[in-house]
């Protein structure tokens, strides 16, 4: 029987090198509603400030969902390097989390987007926090619990109105 080998999704690894904006979503391991749970978030959030501190990187916009996590990042410094700062907290996350539960956290890869020049920060990171309110979690983006961001007052950004993102891997599929 041929040996199954998982197909590589990333690019070669200097484009994610440097100053660049990035959109990642982190899924948990089987989809399971691990982040419906207060502590768990808290826990990872100081994980993610910690290594987004360490590895050169500004956290704009955040989003824990029950089964998964949308970033949108972007490098502060020339070395910023987003493979050392995703698989990095994975790693920390994922240790800690096994070491209580004796459960997996994460799934093994996690999606990336370098975010385009004709690509606007601000539309991006309104995608993420709308995340809850496109799958009925909340009616309104503020009221969702587990987003935020390190950079802006969100929910001024929010109020104010951007032009409304879709992934390039979406469109076509999304009304509107």
């Amino acid at each position: 029987m041929p040996e199954f080998r998982r197909k590589n999704i990333r690019l070669p690894a200097a484009r994610y090198i440097g100053r660049s904006w990035y959109f990642l979503t982190m899924v948990v391991g089987e989809r399971l509603d691990r982040f419906s749970e207060a502590g768990l978030v808290a826990e990872n959030l100081r994980f993610l400030t910690e290594h987004a501190v360490s590895k050169h990187f500004a956290i704009s916009a955040y989003c824990f969902m029950p089964d998964h996590l949308h970033l949108l990042i972007n490098g502060t410094e020339d070395d910023a390097n987003l493979l050392a700062f995703g698989d990095g907290f994975k790693q920390v996350s994922a240790f800690t989390f096994k070491q209580r539960t004796g459960a997996r956290l994460w799934q093994k890869k996690y999606h990336d987007h370098i975010l385009r020049d004709d690509e606007r920060w601000e539309s991006v990171a309104c995608y993420i926090w709308n995340n809850p309110v496109r799958k009925g979690l909340c009616k309104r983006a503020e009221d969702w619990p587990y987003s935020g961001s390190f950079v802006v007052d969100w929910r001024k950004l929010m109020s104010a109105g951007t032009d409304a993102w879709v992934p390039p891997w979406k469109k076509g599929t999304m009304p509107g």
